[in-house]
C-alpha cells in the first residue's frame, strides 16, 4: 500500500473511534460528578489541553463552532472546573474505555508502536489543539494507551483538516455545513450559511490537502510497521463501538 492508501483506508476508521468516549455513558457520569452537563464536559474536556485561555482561542481550534456557543459553554464551564483538570479527566474517560473495549485485543503493541512514530514525527506548528492533546504522557497499559493513540491521530487529522480548509478559502461554518448539513444549527449557525459550488470545490481541495499533509507521517514506517498499522487500525475500530 502506498502511504495516501493508508491514509485514506484508516483515518476514517480513527475519525469514528476517536470519538467514541466523547458522549460515553461513562464519560457523562465523570461529568456529572465534576458539576458539567455532557456538552460542557466536551468542550472544557477537549479544550483544556490549551489551559485556561480566553475563548476566542477555543474557537481558534475547535473551528466549527459559532464563537458565541463557545462563549457561552466554555465561560460557564470553567467556572466549574479548571479546563486543565477537566481535560486530564476527559482523557481518564477515554483510558477507561480504552480498557473497557481493548483489553486482549492482540494488535496493541503494534499499533501503538507505528501511532507513536506517526505522532513523534509531526511538526506541531498551526496544530495547537493536536498539540495539547500529544502533549499529555500516555498511560503505560496497552490498551489505554492504544485508546489514547487513537484520540491523538483523530486530533491530528482533524487539526491539519482545518488548516486545510482554511488554506483553500474556505470558512470552517462553510465546510461544516457541508460535511455535517444536519448539525448546523447545533452548532450555533442559524441561520445557515449559503453554501455554492465553489465552497463545495473548495472543501474538495481541502480534503485532498489534508490528505497530503498526513503523507509524511505516514511515510515514516516501514513496510511491516505501515501494513501491521492497517491491520490494527481495522481490529481496534471494529472493537469500539
Amino acid at each position: 500500500m502506498t502511504p495516501l492508501d493508508i491514509v485514506q483506508q484508516t483515518s476514517p476508521i480513527l475519525n469514528n473511534a476517536g470519538n467514541v468516549f466523547y458522549f460515553h455513558p461513562d464519560t457523562l457520569a465523570k461529568g456529572k460528578e465534576l458539576g458539567l452537563d455532557g456538552f460542557r464536559f466536551y468542550f472544557l474536556g477537549r479544550g483544556g489541553v490549551l489551559g485556561d485561555v480566553e475563548p476566542a482561542v477555543i474557537v481558534s481550534a475547535f473551528g466549527y463552532f459559532a464563537p458565541r456557543v463557545v462563549e457561552s459553554i466554555w465561560t460557564s464551564a470553567k467556572r466549574i472546573v479548571p479546563p486543565r483538570d477537566a481535560a486530564r479527566a476527559y482523557l481518564g474517560c477515554a483510558e477507561h474505555v480504552g480498557r473497557e473495549q481493548l483489553t486482549g485485543v492482540a494488535t496493541l503493541d503494534s499499533f501503538n508502536d507505528a501511532a507513536e512514530t506517526i505522532v513523534e514525527s509531526i511538526d506541531r506548528s498551526a496544530l495547537p489543539l493536536f498539540a495539547g492533546i500529544a502533549a499529555e504522557p500516555l498511560p503505560e497499559d496497552p490498551a489505554a494507551r492504544a485508546y489514547r493513540n487513537v484520540c491523538n491521530l483523530r486530533e491530528l487529522r482533524g487539526s491539519i483538516h482545518l488548516l486545510a480548509v482554511v488554506a483553500a478559502g474556505l470558512s470552517p461554518s462553510k465546510a461544516h455545513a457541508i460535511r455535517r448539513p444536519d448539525d448546523v444549527a447545533s452548532f450555533g449557525w442559524d441561520p445557515a450559511p449559503e453554501i455554492s459550488d465553489d465552497d463545495r470545490a473548495r472543501l474538495d481541495a481541502a480534503d485532498e490537502l489534508t490528505d497530503r499533509l498526513m503523507l509524511p507521517a505516514i511515510a515514516r514506517l516501514g513496510d511491516e510497521q505501515a501494513s501491521a498499522f492497517v491491520d490494527a487500525v481495522e481490529v481496534i475500530g471494529a472493537h469500539l463501538t
